[in-house]
């Protein structure tokens, strides 16, 4: 009985830990709300039955990033989502400023990888190149570029400094 209490209180506080971050992430890469909290499901589904013992939090973490943006990319690349009929969701941010969504929505998906992770997860390059699987001088070059590229979006191309 008590490896199933520990079990439930593993779940509980993994989906407590990292439900928001995962959804988010993938809202971001798919663009939808009902496919981003699917893509969720089945993250914590390959968690729960096939995750790794965990060096760390901050293993586990990156795992699940590594596997949240792993999943999305399938999802896009797959035949159905090619075929439908894309019906755009209501992109309001958080803090009501929908033209800085908007433009980091436009990126590449790679740069809004990083920009999240950065800006809202408080990610190190060091942790963002771990969790990414990609080395920090990589990272450090997209976050530039990504900055570069909203700047550009935000400002209509002139630079009012």
């Amino acid at each position: 009985m008590k490896t199933v209490i520990d079990a439930d209180s593993r779940i509980q506080s993994c989906l407590a830990r990292y439900s928001d971050v995962v959804v988010r992430i993938a809202f971001q890469n798919v663009k939808s709300r009902a496919e981003a909290e699917d893509i969720a499901q089945e993250v914590f589904l390959r968690l729960f039955t096939l995750g790794p013992d965990f060096t760390s939090a901050e293993h586990e973490k990156a795992w699940i990033i590594r596997v949240t943006i792993n999943l999305c990319k399938d999802y896009l690349k797959s035949s159905w989502f090619r075929r439908r009929a894309v019906l755009e969701d209501n992109l309001l941010s958080r803090d009501g400023n929908g033209e800085v969504l908007d433009a980091v929505m436009r990126l590449d998906p790679k740069f809004r990888n990083v920009i999240y992770l950065h800006y809202y997860e408080d990610m190190s390059v060091t942790e963002i190149a771990s969790a990414l699987q990609q080395k920090e001088n990589t990272v450090s070059s997209w976050l530039h570029r990504a900055r570069k590229q909203l700047k550009k979006s935000l400002t209509g191309g002139f630079d009012d400094e």
